[in-house]
């Protein structure tokens, strides 16, 4: 069996040490090389072909950013950012993910070798899934447990309270960043409300929220729990909490779950997609995007059968086409569509549903 070969870039030794007897351990991966900074990476990757990249971002010489950038436009290959999970730490992880890195670890900010192992799983099921991830080159117009079902959160239920205001429900994980933020740039400032599950860890989803909002003529921010989902607003599900929808009346509101994980996640996708199918049955369009596993399949078949009109991103443009290729193997998806063209299908569907505007 041919091993994955990987290159593992830190500054600290220690960090190169652990992450080394991680990835050793396990059969199918071999790290065949370490540097301590980006000029000496530059140069193993050059003679040793890895497969697969873990870099730092803080280190001498070169930050882990720059010399990102420059690999992806050079010798594009998947690459997991290695990231303190710190409010500064997070925004530069974002930009790694827009910069192309396929995921991300969080390097503990104590007691790091225990932590590290705590992640050891983590770690080698993302160096899998980075080295079949689709990476594209840089270009300058990109620059900017045991699995339960949504049943552990939310019964199914049949009985919707009439409503005519439209929702959109999107689902995503492993390169989702960037296609959520492809997704939303289009989105005009009258769309429906949005609510989004990205798989994505405490302490990333605000700021990843909030570059969203510096971007996109809608307003994203990440779900507290309460709001009412309002024309003109995306709520992203935080990383600690399934994010539902609920119905108070003749509103929607958005409402949080700490319970136990679904389909290996909180947040969960299948939470998101169930919820919505309760709620908002036909009305809503759900969207699932590229992402790892079949988190999503499960609950965009549920919309289907509550009238929801849904959309698949393509494998061609997914980074990696598990959640998409799950959903359309239930039976759940109504349109398989490109990246590029989601957003404009997704309004050109709500005008055909009659949708002009909202009461807000």
């Amino acid at each position: 069996m041919n091993k994955t070969t990987v290159v593992v870039v830190d500054d600290s030794a220690l960090i190169r040490k652990l992450l080394t007897e991680i990835i050793n351990s396990q059969s199918d991966m071999q790290v065949i090389g370490t540097a301590a900074d980006p000029l000496a990476a530059r140069e193993m990757i050059r003679e040793m072909n890895p497969d697969v990249l873990t870099l730092d971002i803080e280190m001498p010489k070169m930050d882990g950013i720059d010399f990102l950038e420059k690999l992806m436009r050079l010798r594009p290959m998947p690459v997991i950012m290695v990231s303190t999970l710190t409010d500064k730490g997070s925004e530069v992880t974002l930009k790694a993910l827009e910069l192309g890195a396929v995921d991300f670890v969080s390097k503990p900010k104590i007691d790091i070798a225990a932590g590290l192992k705590e992640y050891s799983q983590e770690i080698t099921n993302k160096i899998r899934i980075a080295k079949s991830a689709r990476i594209k080159r840089l270009t300058p117009s990109l620059q900017i447990t045991k699995s339960a079902s949504a049943d552990a959160i939310l019964p199914a239920v049949s009985n919707r309270i009439a409503s005519t205001e439209k929702l959109i429900i999107v689902g995503a994980s492993t390169g989702g960043t960037e296609a959520i933020k492809e997704f939303l740039i289009h989105m005009p400032p009258d769309s429906p409300g949005i609510l989004i599950t990205q798989h994505m860890p405490e302490g990333f989803t605000k700021s990843f929220a909030n570059r969203l909002n510096s971007l996109c003529r809608i307003s994203v921010m990440e779900a507290q729990g309460g709001e009412r989902v309002l024309p003109g607003h995306a709520f992203i599900a935080p990383g600690h909490s399934h994010l539902l929808l609920k119905r108070s009346g003749a509103n929607y509101m958005t409402e949080l779950n700490q319970g136990e994980l679904v389909s290996r996640h909180r947040p969960s996708v299948d939470v998101l997609f169930r919820s919505a199918a309760n709620c908002a049955g036909k009305n809503a369009i759900g969207v699932i995007l590229t992402g790892m596993g079949k988190d999503g399949a499960a609950g965009m078949l549920e919309m289907h059968k509550a009238g929801a009109y849904n959309f698949a991103q393509d494998e061609l443009s997914c980074v990696v086409f598990g959640m998409p290729k799950e959903a359309i193997a239930a039976g759940g998806v109504d349109e398989v569509v490109p990246l590029k063209d989601i957003a404009r299908s997704v309004l050109t569907k709500l005008s055909s549903m009659g949708m002009r505007s909202n009461r807000v």
